[in-house]
């Protein structure tokens, strides 16, 4: 049940990624919406459910919430190492060129990749909540299948900021939208432990909120300051918080 649920993911992930491309000529809302969708996961969404299952605390913190914080810091430290890469092989012609505001490809690479281990964690959530019961696997699956549109939305969006084409973009789509479906499959074959699980969550929403904080939401205002990417940016949380809420 729960792999035939996980299909349902992966068109959903496929149909935000089509969104995503097709609304190139107004960039900055697409950009909007993607900063706006990825915070409503972070703060409504990884965290919580992170906080949730990974209960242990580390000198007063709980452990999910310093794995944010390293999430963040490991995201920052990934785009300046990568960058600072790019500068110092600059002139070898074999090198890819940064994108404009020194903004490097692989860096977007890297983050798709996240987001496709994130999806990847969907589909194991869906299938551990199917082996809980019914009720909890239908509710996962809710939650799971609604938010992949972010995901798949996210992921082309956030590729191709970095300065990549639109078929490694289309690739990392392509794989994000399996992911799902690959994970509830593996849950055939063992039980994930919640702890592990929320652990996961709080690093990866640390490292989403970076990317959405420090480089797609300034990069949506930056030629096009306009009220419409800001509404962009408030309907993404939105769209989470009714997700969230009809999934609860």
């Amino acid at each position: 049940m729960a792999v035939f649920v996980a299909l349902g993911a992966f068109l959903m992930t496929l149909f935000g990624g089509w969104t995503a491309q097709r609304v190139t000529d107004r960039r900055h809302l697409v950009l909007g919406l993607a900063g706006g969708l990825m915070l409503g996961v972070v703060g409504l969404d990884l965290l919580p459910e992170a906080v949730s299952a990974a209960g242990d605390e580390i000198f007063g913190v709980p452990q999910a919430l310093l794995l944010f914080v390293g999430g963040f810091l490991v995201a920052h430290l990934v785009e300046r190492l990568l960058a600072g890469r790019q500068a110092s092989h600059g002139a070898d012609e074999n090198e890819e060129p940064a994108v404009a505001g020194g903004r490097v490809p692989q860096v977007g690479l890297t983050a798709a990749a996240a987001m496709v281990g994130h999806s990847l964690m969907d589909g194991i959530a869906l299938g551990a909540a199917f082996q809980l019961g019914g009720g909890m696997g239908t509710a996962v699956a809710l939650a799971v299948i609604a938010h992949d549109f972010a995901d798949g939305f996210n992921t082309y969006t956030i590729t191709s900021l970095y300065g990549n084409d639109r078929r490694k973009a289309l690739t990392m789509l392509l794989a994000d939208a399996v992911a799902p479906v690959i994970g509830a499959a593996s849950t055939l074959f063992f039980t994930l432990p919640g702890e592990l699980l929320g652990s996961y969550l709080g690093f990866f929403g640390g490292a989403l909120l970076y990317l959405s904080a420090a480089e797609i939401l300034p990069e949506a205002h930056h030629d096009h300051p306009a009220r419409s990417t800001l509404l962009c940016t408030v309907l993404g949380v939105g769209f989470i918080w009714l997700v969230v809420g009809f999934a609860g």
